[in-house]
């Protein structure tokens, strides 16, 4: 195995991570502004129906251009996803007269569209870097990582929303800087956002 290979990996484990922590803190987010418990199981959905929607255009977009090229864009629609979650519960949105909660699903939708973006390009990438009797052991670690990744991902989003854990990152202010970063929701988007971030690092 070759450098490139430990990158994609490594690109793969902290999106897969930061998908699986986002759940949680979206479904907190939900909790925060009091939206009916309805719509929690809906998260998934929204996160999900981009899969079986642009089922048919994904792959022909990660064909379009260099694989890590297409997890980079992916990336950066996930954070572009967690930004809009973070402004979800803005109250200026009230004025349209939109339930909050349909704003935080609609987010989290956009973090889906990367996602199913991503997932063609980080098989096919393989195929650039290695040769042909190596693919079933790097397909054999991008599962596995997967796998580690949405266990971990579940259990650290949870942590983020622990009150004393994000009570300790809330205290943590940039001099100067006053954001509207008040609840554990918010600064667990935060640090998914940054999670975001290392995974466009990697594919850069």
């Amino acid at each position: 195995m070759n450098l490139g290979f430990y990158i994609i990996m490594a690109a793969q484990f902290f999106s897969a991570l930061a998908d699986n922590a986002l759940l949680i803190a979206a479904i907190a987010m939900l909790r925060d502004i009091h939206s009916p418990a309805q719509y929690e199981p809906l998260l998934k959905l929204f996160f999900t129906v981009s899969y079986v929607a642009l089922a048919a255009f994904v792959g022909a977009f990660a064909d379009s251009m260099a694989k890590g090229r297409v997890m980079l864009i992916s990336n950066t629609i996930k954070i572009a996803g967690c930004f809009m979650l973070l402004v979800a519960t803005v109250p200026m949105l009230d004025v349209l007269g939109i339930p909050l909660y349909y704003y935080v699903l609609l987010s989290y939708g956009v973090v889906g569209l990367g996602a199913a973006a991503y997932s063609p390009a980080k098989y096919g990438i393989l195929t650039e870097y290695l040769p042909h009797d190596k693919l079933v052991v790097a397909n054999g670690w991008i599962e596995g990582l997967t796998v580690a990744a949405i266990i971990l991902g579940t259990v650290l989003g949870g942590v983020l929303i622990n009150p004393k854990v994000s009570g300790f990152l809330l205290t943590i202010d940039l001099p100067g800087v006053d954001t509207p970063i008040d609840t554990p929701a918010e600064v667990a988007m935060v640090v998914i956002s940054l999670l975001y971030l290392i995974a466009a690092i990697f594919n850069f």
